[in-house]
């Protein structure tokens, strides 16, 4: 009946622990693109503070192809050590509000795509999953000054509705994470997402800001109060770095005022609704909730930065 028998291996822990039934699922995978690094700085503040313990890895032999992403190895003078084979896990995390949530994370599968959506639409019924959310970034031609886009789909109405600065009706390549919102969808399971707007001469480089609204927005929409401070903080010291790039170099100055022009004439200054607000705009009652308002009000406020490439 499960289809993840031959891909998945399970640590020593008790599965039908009540622990681990009725929780969220938070899903960050490195694809073909990772704008602003979104999904390896998310995964790398989660894993650093939120006391991570691991349920199940997948056997990425089976989903990785190694010629098109080799994986890291060192070599220490006369002799190879330290491989460093890709890892696809589910870890147990505790947020800052002590509510508990599984985060899936590592590299998009390159194979068997439809045979990993079967295994983890199986653990999201064998765990009663009550909400799958997912988050990436794509560059956009936006710029840096203006506040950050979104673009939210699912099958959850007051999760997405009122959401995104940008919903076109559009062909794009297919993500990993795509698909499984469509058959997690397919079986009536709830899942949502969130794709930031990273403007696209910062989508090459560690933009902490886009990591920060990623937060902001899955932490809304899953009740989570997640880490932020340092990405903010590092997003601090980069403002100055962009600020001299831009202003010394006129090509790109010129660039990034014409993305003004043009984000100020197609993006009016309109409201859009905040998570953090219910359909009929009452705030949710709950005294947990009071901190994750204040940061995701001042997140959206707040311009981080990161190097500018050149492109």
């Amino acid at each position: 009946m499960l289809d993840y028998q031959s891909l998945i291996r399970f640590e020593d822990i008790d599965l039908d622990a009540p622990k681990l039934q009725g929780l969220d699922l938070l899903v960050g995978m490195r694809g073909h693109a990772d704008a602003g690094h979104v999904v390896s700085q998310v995964r790398t503040e989660l894993l650093d503070s939120l006391n991570p313990r691991l349920i199940a890895s997948f056997d990425t032999d089976q989903l990785i192809n190694y010629r098109e992403r080799r994986p890291q190895i060192s070599f220490l003078g006369d002799h190879f050590a330290a491989y460093q084979p890709p890892s696809l896990e589910l870890y147990l995390l505790t947020d800052g509000l002590d509510q508990d949530f599984f985060f899936l994370t590592g590299p998009e599968p390159d194979l068997a795509w439809e045979r990993v959506t079967r295994a983890i639409t199986a653990l999201v019924e064998a765990f009663n999953v009550k909400l799958t959310v997912s988050f990436g970034a794509m560059p956009m031609p936006v710029p840096h000054t203006r506040p950050m886009g979104v673009t939210a789909h699912g099958n959850r109405a007051d999760l997405v509705e009122g959401i995104s600065s940008w919903a076109p009706t559009a062909e794009l390549p297919a993500s990993f994470v795509n698909l499984l919102e469509i058959r997690l969808s397919e079986r009536g399971n709830d899942a949502v997402g969130y794709s930031m707007h990273v403007p696209h001469y910062l989508s090459e480089a560690e933009y902490p800001n886009v990591a920060v609204g990623a937060l902001e927005y899955v932490g809304a929409a899953m009740e989570l109060g997640l880490p932020t401070d340092r990405l903010r903080e590092a997003g601090r010291r980069l403002e100055s770095q962009i600020a001299e790039q831009v202003s010394g170099n006129p090509d790109v100055q010129k660039m990034v005022e014409n993305f003004e022009t043009r984000f100020d004439q197609h993006v009016p200054e309109t409201e859009r609704r905040s998570l953090l607000v219910s359909i009929d705009a009452e705030v949710p009652d709950g005294e947990e909730l009071a901190n994750a308002v204040e940061a995701f009000l001042s997140g959206m406020d707040d311009q981080g930065g990161s190097a500018v490439s050149d492109s």
